[in-house]
């Protein structure tokens, strides 16, 4: 079905379109979180959306959705209520994230990137979630909930559908999806000092080395300072770099000087084919 949108979008979003992009020094470096916002009102990236951004940033509508479409964030078709991500990534699969993903699909009567009928949840697989600690972890508009099994996450799906209240493992309250991706966009919501940081596992690492006394070296044990081994190759690389840069100029030079030497015979050549003649 073809996308009909002859409206533009509202004021406000275009206000804060513009409040975006006004807050970079190139203005187009803003379009990521612009697009969270067009996601925000629209469900997901719209042509119309695409066309402000463009608008707003003095690029070519093609240029916003090379974007678009590079990123998995961003979405073509509308999103439910709550999107659930289900790590499907090695560790998270093998610690059970296809069992809990085949069991989710069955349970919501969807497939992969689709919403159930009554608009509330859109199950998708996705990529390493970056907390491996936690294995397997299913993320909730982004939001950690960590360590589920094919039964808790059912019960997850359950209580999101329902509108009770649902907190995530490692941050604040869930809320919809819209308000996440305008989250994203730069607004926030107050919910950012909700819920622990970080949780036990991430944490061991750090325990161990405070009991042990362990610090992070400095820049010049790392090899980055003054006098380094990377110092020196950077500094041997710009040699290099200015050598290669003479060795050009100087074969140009001679290659200029045997063209004009070539051109200045040809030009003798026929003067004396001119006398002679």
């Amino acid at each position: 079905m073809t996308e009909i949108q002859d409206a533009p979008l509202d004021d406000q979003t275009l206000r804060e379109l513009r409040e975006i992009a006004a807050r970079y020094p190139q203005a187009r470096s803003g379009l990521l979180p612009m697009l969270h916002l067009v996601q925000s009102v629209e469900g997901r990236v719209t042509s119309r959306g695409i066309e402000a951004c463009a608008d707003i940033l003095g690029i070519s509508a093609a240029e916003v959705s090379g974007v678009a479409t590079f990123y998995t964030m961003y979405k073509r078709r509308p999103v439910g209520d709550y999107h659930v991500g289900v790590c499907t990534n090695t560790l998270c699969a093998v610690m059970g994230g296809d069992a809990i993903f085949e069991r989710l699909k069955d349970h919501l009567d969807v497939g992969n990137d689709e919403t159930t009928e009554d608009g509330k949840i859109t199950l998708e697989h996705v990529e390493c979630n970056a907390a491996c600690d936690y294995a397997p972890v299913v993320m909730v508009n982004w939001e950690f909930m960590d360590n589920q099994t094919p039964a808790s996450a059912t019960r997850l799906v359950d209580d999101l559908r329902e509108g009770k209240e649902v907190r995530s493992t490692r941050g604040p309250r869930i809320c919809s999806w819209r308000d996440a991706e305008r989250v994203l966009a730069g607004f926030p919501d107050d919910r950012a000092d909700e819920g622990p940081a970080a949780g036990p596992a991430s944490l061991v690492g750090l325990g161990i080395a405070r009991e042990r006394g362990w610090t992070a070296p400095s820049s010049e044990r790392r090899g980055v300072g003054p006098g380094s081994p990377a110092d020196t190759a950077i500094g041997a690389a710009k040699t290099a770099d200015s050598s290669h840069a003479e060795a050009e100029t100087r074969i140009a030079e001679s290659d200029a000087k045997t063209v004009g030497e070539d051109a200045g015979g040809s030009s003798s050549g026929s003067t004396t084919d001119k006398q002679e003649d």
